[in-house]
């Protein structure tokens, strides 16, 4: 083979992978908008956290704020709630997980559904697991707790499923206080 066919080779082979990165730089510009059009919208975006002062809610009372388009249940719950919850033996109840996320992989204890220590916030979904209806709060249901009239669901303080066809405890969002008086959902 001669010098002269070696560059010839050299020259096709660049050229061969000029054309490739140029199909492949191409190829990604086509393809980004419409990939791009899949992530979420800035408003969409904007409402992924929230803040909620809580400032105003007096103990044994509960506040609703809406998250994501679903309702949640924002309770400052009173010593006989706290006390009546952590009487609960988790092994007596339907669904013994959690449900919080931002306790991962723990049992249904009432300390782990709480935002603080003492188990005076409690922050849940306000959806009902069975077919997701609204429940009732404010002591209702045969545990005191919160009660989904559509089908019978009884929750107790804890918002933990005690009766009923619901097969989860009402679930816990991502939460965190900011400070002492706010709290970020999200």
């Amino acid at each position: 083979m001669s010098h002269a066919e070696d560059n010839e080779g050299t020259r096709r082979d660049f050229l061969y992978y000029a054309t490739a990165g140029a199909g492949a730089v191409t190829a990604g510009a086509a393809v980004w908008p419409l990939v791009n059009q899949m992530n979420p919208s800035a408003d969409v975006k904007a409402l992924s956290s929230i803040l909620v002062d809580v400032s105003g809610v007096e103990v044994g009372t509960q506040i609703s704020v809406m998250f994501l388009g679903k309702p949640v249940f924002i309770r400052r719950r009173s010593q006989a709630e706290i006390d009546e919850a952590r009487a609960v033996d988790v092994s007596v109840l339907i669904d013994d997980s959690s449900e919080n996320p931002n306790k991962p992989g723990t049992d249904a204890a009432d300390e782990n559904r709480t935002m603080d220590e003492n188990g005076e916030w409690l922050v849940m979904m306000g959806v009902c697991t069975h077919l997701g209806c609204v429940p009732l709060g404010d002591g209702s249901g045969d545990f005191n707790g919160w009660f989904c009239p559509c089908h019978g669901s009884h929750y107790d303080t804890a918002g933990r499923i005690r009766k009923g066809p619901a097969p989860q405890n009402l679930h816990v969002p991502v939460a965190e206080f900011t400070d002492a008086t706010t709290i970020k959902l999200g």
